[in-house]
């Protein structure tokens, strides 16, 4: 699988590009017979993940089901934890640092359609980076949409309280919960 050049600037048009859906089947096979592998078989597992992913550091975890779009523009760092129902549309790059656990049912969403009609008629989408630092909890159920140019970051430290929707940047140490998804609390170094 192969990066397709139209997501780089951020729109891109699924009628007109035949690369993307070429892409995204090729990545749903593979996500699928991942999600078919036994739990125990950790080798299998891995090589199956190394496959999908377009980099992976030591001691990656992912429980499945997974899912994601392409895989290519998936970066993980060293000890990534994904729990159950993880989900990724990474139409555009998403970066997770190291020692970053992510709960069960959350989704990463890098692209939509365009808002207005007649383009998404048409075929026409955007798709905006998802960046998160190192040491980074997301709780379950959490939604991250990068719907703005220059995407999301997601600061080191932070912790993403379960059921909340990520639209906007979050400092590093933050604690930040709801939807829309604020900062409540920044993280002292002795908490």
């Amino acid at each position: 699988m192969n990066n397709i050049k139209n997501f780089n600037t951020n729109e891109f048009n699924t009628k007109t590009n035949p690369e993307i859906m070429k892409n995204i089947g090729a990545c749903q096979v593979l996500c699928h017979e991942l999600n078919q592998v036994s739990i125990m078989d950790y080798q299998k597992r891995l090589e199956l993940v190394k496959r999908i992913l377009g980099k992976i550091e030591e001691n990656c975890q992912i429980l499945t089901p997974f899912h994601c779009a392409f895989g290519f523009n998936i970066k993980v760092g060293k000890n990534f934890t994904a729990n159950y129902n993880c989900s990724i549309l990474d139409a555009a790059e998403v970066k997770f640092g190291n020692d970053v656990m992510v709960g069960p049912n959350c989704s990463f969403y890098t692209s939509g359609h365009d808002l207005d009609p007649q383009r998404r008629k048409e075929g026409w989408g955007y798709a905006y980076p998802i960046i998160v630092g190192n040491n980074v909890w997301f709780g379950g159920d959490v939604v991250v949409v990068a719907s703005k140019p220059g995407g999301i970051v997601i600061g080191d430290n932070s912790v993403i309280g379960a059921g909340s929707v990520v639209t906007k940047d979050i400092p590093a140490n933050s604690i930040a919960v709801g939807n829309p998804c604020k900062v409540v609390k920044k993280i002292q170094s002795n908490e």
